[in-house]
């Protein structure tokens, strides 16, 4: 029952109250002095007397041995507020209990810093729940990157056009990506048991192939490596931080682990072998295996395998040509006992891992037979210039951009045949080695070039070209746009426009005249006197910048044909090159179709110089020794022109990217009369004319000479039915730094007092043809066919009429009259022919030329260029990066 209730009085009595108050100790209340109002006896209706001190003092000693507090315990003075008596003899409250008992309570001394068994427990399990945690948080946050383009960039390998290799070059690395398939089984095993036997169960990450990695360290034994397949291809390919830090590491453990988790074995067994590092600059098993062995990787047997997985242990020691660059005491005597060694026991590991059959393993008793180093640009001598012009025409004619090709991984097969490369490049070497003699004439002898090309006239194929001594000395490839004048070699232009469109009737008004013309037959009758007046077709004489008349020059300052007309027809014109008899063609037909005619054949816009001057039509544009072969190739396809191309086929990972075929369309340029007409015009220069040097025996050759003003440049552009090639000669100094560079002149090279197309150029064209031919059956032009009538360009005022030309008939001259009519201007975007290049009306102010000893021209080929072509790059547009792109 509560003290607080009242209690039902007691009778007195000196027992009772002792008795009471015995029994009210416990409470801890004391009763309030007698006598005072309001005490808690008066309340309670407790009545009684005072109890004697004494009295008190053993209650509270009770109280206190009840509680078990000690007597001697002092009690702690009364909360304020509080009444008298309240809380008396009540024990103190226990002290607050720690969440973690360290040091440990109620132990003294060491003892109270060591832990018990429950905090050891507890801290183990806290602490790989945190690491299980941090595991977790760095699995979530971690993502599999892509592969690094370092590591995916590789080289692209060139292809002759029998299908074998030119070369492994043009990209960043050294490396060939090859699919899964391709890797042979051997060397995936192989691999496996040098570096990782669990790959195929593992989940990325091997704890005890680390832990028996470090133990076999420790000892010094021989010893897989410590990462996995899986982690070696993630620090290859995924991570470009190769440092050994704490951090790189542990971000390697968990992309590995990821990577396991996620990527398949397969394509990580790819991924590394694409990547990994073999030695002598080779990324990749394909690259390891052209360098190691000459061969693709799909064909290497085991032991070739197991060499290859010894070398990834580290290529500076294990290389057995050394190493001693890298480090003293990697000579090659070393690096062949270390990969010996190593070879043999990857190999009995694969027969051990049950990968490789005991049998198997007897065959190869013997080390692998190892290529000696070599480079792998191997870009020196014509091989740069094949490369430089395949890739020109990539980037020119292909979707692939400049950076995927410097990325590289791409297979080109080329167009160029390694025997006709070969042979071309021996031509120009005999004639410089017999002929050009720097020491001996350094006046004259000194910065001589030479350049050639080679194409398929059937398909536009170039098969062989030279661009120079060598692409690692000399930068300019002499095959492509040079800018040296292709002199006469031009003129079989003018006579197709005139065998095409024909001459303008004089009689005719300007409008008329571009329509109603006459076809030329190549019997048809032009002056060939030495400094001939030049007129426009309505008889409008040609002045020069200065205001006087236009007087052409022949080469050497000779006249043709008999005095006084000195007529001669086209052919003879031809045959001894004549400049005067063109030139006065080219006016009549109309130099705007004979432009016409050149890019017809296959010459680019932006290598036609000076198309509205008389010396447009003797050479005075600057077209590379590619197109120009491959012009001359129009005429030997009857016609057909094509494109000239230097790769037909472009590979990635398998997959075709370009294929000429697809997009190869030949047009027909001229018809078959005209083609095979100026063909057999042609042929008169080979058999009696200038181009006699060119004559290939038991073969009918076509060809034209060419020699330019102030001796500058010369050319021999020539063809059979089966092969066009041309050859051009000049001097120019080979300093690229010199913006400035000028042609040189050639009197007195070689020892020659001039030189002419039919000199050096024509030798070193037969050379060549001779040894490209050697195995060719030999076969003759087509039978051409008569074309249009016989016109006289006589000035005689009695006028006959043409007659029409029959395969039997001589031609009869018949003149025709010069009359003066309006000038006709120009159809083209030329606008009107400048007869006076101060004319504020002419549109086209491309060459100065007022006459000379073959093209008329007074700067040896540096002549200001035409107006902006529609096409915005310089050359061929199918291949080059030397001198703009080239073919």
């Amino acid at each position: 029952m509560s003290e607080h209730r009242r209690k039902p009085p007691q009778p007195q009595g000196g027992g009772r109250a002792a008795a009471r108050r015995g029994q009210s100790a416990p409470s801890g209340r004391r009763a309030a002095p007698r006598g005072t109002n309001g005490s808690l006896s008066e309340t309670y209706g407790a009545g009684g007397d005072d109890s004697p001190y004494e009295g008190r003092a053993a209650a509270r000693r009770a109280a206190q041995r009840s509680t078990g507090t000690g007597a001697s315990r002092r009690r702690a003075a009364e909360p304020a507020g509080r009444g008298p008596g309240r809380g008396r003899g009540r024990p103190a409250p226990p002290g607050k209990k720690r969440f973690i008992d360290y040091p440990r309570a109620g132990k003294y001394g060491a003892m109270r810093w060591v832990p018990s068994w429950r905090q050891v427990t507890a801290l183990f399990i806290g602490f790989f729940g945190c690491l299980v945690a941090a595991a977790g948080i760095g699995y979530a946050v971690v993502a599999v990157p892509n592969p690094a383009e370092a590591a995916t960039a590789q080289n692209n390998v060139y292809y002759w056009s029998d299908g074998t290799q030119m070369v492994a070059t043009g990209g960043e690395v050294n490396r060939q990506i090859i699919a899964y398939e391709k890797i042979p089984k051997a060397m995936r095993y192989a691999v496996m048991s040098a570096e990782n036997k669990t790959f195929e169960t593992d989940n990325g990450v091997d704890p005890m192939g680390i832990a028996r990695a470090v133990v076999n360290m420790a000892k010094g034994g021989q010893t897989q490596g410590g990462s996995t397949i899986t982690q070696q291809y993630v620090k290859n390919a995924m991570l470009d931080d190769q440092s050994q830090t704490l951090s790189r590491k542990v971000k390697e453990l968990f992309i590995s682990v990821k990577v396991g988790a996620s990527v398949e074995k397969e394509d990580i067994m790819r991924g590394y072998l694409n990547t990994a590092y073999f030695g002598r600059g080779a990324y990749g098993l394909q690259a390891a295996a052209r360098t190691y062995f000459g061969k693709d990787a799909e064909k290497l047997n085991p032991s070739q395998c197991a060499f290859l997985a010894a070398i990834l242990k580290g290529a500076t020691y294990y290389d057995p040509a050394g190493a001693t660059s890298i480090d003293p005491a990697a000579t090659p005597e070393a690096n062949t006992k270390r990969v010996t060694y190593r070879w043999g026991w990857i190999l009995d590991e694969m027969v051990k891992d049950k990968r490789l059959s005991p049998g198997t393993r007897a065959k190869y008793k013997d080390f692998p037979k190892i290529e000696r180093p070599r480079s792998n640009a191997q870009l020196g001598g014509q091989i740069g210039y094949l490369v430089d012009t395949a890739k020109g025409y990539i980037l020119n004619n292909t979707n692939i951009t400049p950076k995927q090709l410097e990325q590289g991984g791409y297979e080109i097969h080329t167009t160029f045949d390694k025997n006709k490369v070969k042979e071309l490049e021996a031509a120009v070497k005999k004639v410089r080695k017999e002929h050009i003699k720097p020491k001996l004439r350094p006046e004259t002898d000194t910065h001589v070039q030479f350049g050639g090309a080679s194409v398929n006239p059937k398909s536009g194929a170039i098969e062989a070209i030279y661009g120079g001594e060598d692409a690692t000395k000399h930068f300019t490839n002499n095959a492509d746009v040079t800018g040296a004048q292709v002199g006469s070699t031009f003129k079989p232009f003018v006579l197709a426009a005139a065998m095409t469109w024909g001459k303008r009737d004089p009689d005719l008004d300007p409008d008329q005249a571009q329509d109603e013309r006459t076809i030329v037959s190549p019997k048809s009758l032009y002056s060939g006197k030495n400094n001939l007046k030049i007129e426009d077709y309505d008889g409008t004489v040609w002045t020069n910048e200065e205001g006087k008349e236009w007087l052409q020059a022949n080469d050497g300052d000779e006249s043709y044909g008999s005095a006084p007309k000195y007529q001669i027809d086209l052919r003879e014109a031809m045959r001894v090159s004549a400049n005067s008899a063109f030139v006065q063609l080219g006016m009549d037909v109309g130099l705007d179709r004979v432009k016409e005619a050149a890019l017809e054949a296959g010459l680019k816009k932006d290598s036609l110089t000076g198309t509205s001057f008389p010396s447009f039509s003797i050479g005075i544009s600057d077209p590379s020794a590619i197109r120009m072969a491959g012009s001359y190739a129009t005429f030997a396809a009857s016609g057909k022109q094509n494109d000239p191309f230097s790769v037909s086929k472009v590979e990635y990972e398998g997959l075709t990217k370009f294929d000429h075929e697809e997009i190869a369309s030949p047009k027909e340029a001229f018809t078959a009369d005209v083609a095979d007409n100026v063909t057999d015009v042609l042929k008169t220069v080979v058999d009696k004319g200038t181009g006699t040097s060119a004559q290939l025996a038991g073969r009918e050759v076509a060809g034209k000479t060419g020699t330019t003003d102030g001796n500058k440049s010369a050319w021999f552009v020539g063809y059979t039915p089966q092969l066009s090639t041309a050859i051009s000669m000049y001097r120019m100094d080979d300093d690229e730094s010199n913006k400035n560079r000028t042609f040189l002149e050639m009197y007195g090279t070689g020892g020659q007092k001039t030189i002419h197309g039919a000199s050096f150029p024509a030798e070193i064209w037969h050379d060549y043809m001779e040894d490209a031919l050697k195995n060719v059956p030999p076969k003759a032009f087509p039978e051409p066919q008569a074309i249009g009538v016989i016109v006289n360009d006589d000035p005689d005022p009695t006028p006959t009429p043409s007659v029409e030309e029959s395969p039997e008939e001589s031609p009869e001259p018949s003149p025709s009259p010069s009359q003066s009519e309006p000038v006709v201007p120009s159809p083209t975007p030329s606008g009107k022919p400048c007869k006076n290049p101060f004319d504020p009306t002419c549109q086209d102010t491309g060459g100065t030329d007022t006459g000379g000893t073959d093209t008329g021209g007074t700067d040896g080929g540096v002549t200001p260029t035409p107006s902006e072509p529609d096409d915005n790059t310089r050359g061929n547009q199918n291949g080059g990066l030397f001198g703009g792109p080239a073919g």
